[in-house]
């Protein structure tokens, strides 16, 4: 298989004017081309983009049209997902990532009148049109405020503006949590690096269990240190086979447990 075999791209056509006049690469200003790039690197890669293979870009006439081209593999997903978007006209089972992009292009087009038209370089590709009239935005009934805990390593905190910290947790990777400046101000220790603990308040989508993690506001920071504790763990099994485990016969608990397969 050759390079160009491993890579496809995506195309999001932009048509409408400024005025009167027709856009063009010539007057869709850097903000605009920004907006595009930011939402598109979601469309492909909601998830951890820590490790996601490189996206390369071109912008081309016709109206405007830009060309984000990556791996093919999360070209032919992609092709499913604008698939089933258009089919269905609803994007509530998307994850939270796609789907606020999508709704980020949708606002675009409903304040500026552009129609977005998005397909891929597959053979017959999928395509989904986004304008005024179109309604790609989710229920907000089925987002509710939730706590969590998360708990892992700190990897990064502070901010000029919006302050955040950064976790490295085991379940949902890294999760950014927006904190108040002054709290980081007033912190006596250094939490960098270090493991630790976060309570916070965010969205959780009601029917999936889902967590918008751009959502989180911090609550509290909570002190935690898991350690082996092995003489505490001797010391259960001691009072465990004093009481109970002294009583029984294993070989004949075993059997209970398991049923007797001769029976």
């Amino acid at each position: 298989m050759s390079a160009m075999d491993k890579t496809g791209y995506i195309e999001i056509r932009i048509s409408g004017s400024i005025g009167n006049i027709e856009l063009s690469p010539d007057n869709f200003d850097i903000r605009e081309i920004i907006s595009v790039l930011e939402n598109a690197e979601n469309l492909l890669y909601p998830n951890d983009k820590k490790d996601r293979p490189t996206i390369s870009y071109s912008i081309e006439k016709g109206s405007v049209k830009h060309i984000l081209k990556t791996s093919v593999q999360f070209i032919i997903g992609f092709n499913a997902v604008i698939g089933q978007v258009n089919d269905v006209q609803n994007i509530d089972f998307l994850d939270i990532s796609t789907a606020k992009a999508l709704e980020n292009i949708q606002d675009i087009a409903s304040k500026k009148n552009y129609q977005f038209n998005i397909k891929t370089s597959l053979e017959n590709s999928n395509e989904v049109k986004i304008d005024r009239t179109t309604r790609f935005k989710r229920s907000e009934a089925i987002w509710a405020d939730a706590e969590f805990y998360f708990y892992g390593k700190v990897t990064n905190a502070g901010g000029k503006d919006k302050a955040n910290i950064h976790i490295s947790t085991e379940e949902m990777g890294t999760v950014r949590v927006q904190t108040p400046i002054r709290f980081l101000e007033e912190y006596e220790d250094n939490i960098l690096y270090k493991t630790l603990g976060i309570r916070a308040i965010g969205k959780q989508n009601s029917d999936t269990g889902e967590i918008d993690t751009s959502s989180l506001s911090f609550i509290e920071l909570i002190d935690y240190q898991p350690k082996y504790d092995e003489n505490y763990l001797n010391s259960l099994r001691k009072k465990a086979k004093k009481s109970w485990l002294g009583k029984i016969n294993p070989d004949q608990w075993l059997n209970e447990v398991r049923g007797r397969y001769d029976a």
